[in-house]
């Protein structure tokens, strides 16, 4: 992406951990923990009830019967842009805290899972997760079969993610490589590369629509594990860096569990396979800190940073 305000990135990996990352000027929507994030309990479930396992409805058994089974539905039928994104589940010690969104990047022959930093590492609110996981498709003629993928984020003590800073301070954007082993030989997913990213600042202006694909607070299409897309435009001048950050602003409606999800813009290449252009990586919704609640509505706004980051991030 050129750009003649010059964004400088440096690189820093999940060991070099040095305190929050920067809070913007507007106060975001929620509590301290960015909102995007769906918590949950870090609790053992309650414990089962055998008797009531063997109990079984008469007539939940006569419609159980009468269901037919669901057709397998082929790769070749879903847009490949659904298949780019996955939930990125946090946990610690085995049980689970948050759930957010990712995408896959690849670079040259390396891939990486992308998220927002704060859904790997928060110090501020003390979300410290060990690893995180996703699910991957295995099957491109049934994408309702899909595979359970651990990614660890510690090795020896050391973080394994990668994240960013600029001359504005922390970028809220983080890249975990995936190593080839850890996924099955048959995994069945898309992933943007440099190819997707802009070569000119001229191709996206204030107003313009664009698309956030994830998993708002956890929803999806949980037969086939693809995620849904949210329509945005973009609020901000694209390019110049919101209140010198390394961030734009889209106005549309976002929801917990979105952080880390691709913001995209058609591409006018209808013949590339992944048609799509990756402008930013959704990080979290903003409000104005003196908002009257009884009287105002909220903002509606969201940061994004610019996924040029990309770049230096998985160099």
């Amino acid at each position: 992406m050129s750009d003649s305000r010059e964004r400088r990135h440096w690189l820093r990996t999940g060991s070099d951990l040095a305190g929050p990352r920067p809070q913007p000027q507007l106060g975001q929507e929620g509590s301290a923990q960015d909102a995007d994030i769906e918590q949950r309990p870090n609790q053992l479930p309650p414990a089962a009830d055998p008797a009531a396992a063997m109990r079984v409805d008469p007539a939940a058994r006569r419609g159980a019967a009468a269901r037919q089974p669901v057709p397998a539905l082929d790769v070749a039928r879903v847009e490949p842009l659904l298949l780019t994104t996955v939930q990125v589940t946090t946990l610690l010690g085995g049980f689970v805290l948050t759930r957010a969104s990712g995408f896959f990047f690849r670079r040259d022959a390396r891939l990486f899972l992308v998220t927002s930093r704060h859904v790997l590492f928060d110090a501020d609110t003390s979300h410290l997760p060990d690893e995180v996981e996703i699910d991957v498709h295995t099957a491109a003629a049934d994408l309702a079969r899909s595979a359970t993928v651990r990614l660890p984020l510690y090795a020896d003590g050391r973080g394994l993610w990668r994240q960013g800073e600029d001359s504005g301070g922390d970028v809220d954007v983080a890249v975990l490589e995936i190593e080839r082993g850890r996924l099955p030989q048959s995994a069945v997913l898309q992933a943007f590369g440099p190819e997707h990213l802009l070569s000119s600042l001229s191709a996206a202006e204030v107003g313009l629509p664009v698309l956030l694909v994830g998993f708002p607070l956890g929803f999806h299409d949980t037969l086939h594990h693809l995620p849904v897309a949210r329509h945005a435009i973009i609020a901000s001048s694209f390019g110049l860096r919101f209140q010198g950050q390394g961030c734009f602003l889209t106005d549309g409606r976002a929801h917990r569990g979105s952080s880390g999800a691709p913001v995209v813009l058609r591409s006018t290449d209808k013949a590339a396979a992944l048609p799509w252009k990756l402008l930013g990586v959704h990080s979290s919704r903003f409000d104005m800190g003196g908002r009257d609640l009884a009287q105002d509505e909220s903002l509606g706004l969201n940061g994004a940073w610019y996924a040029d980051i990309l770049m230096t991030l998985t160099g």
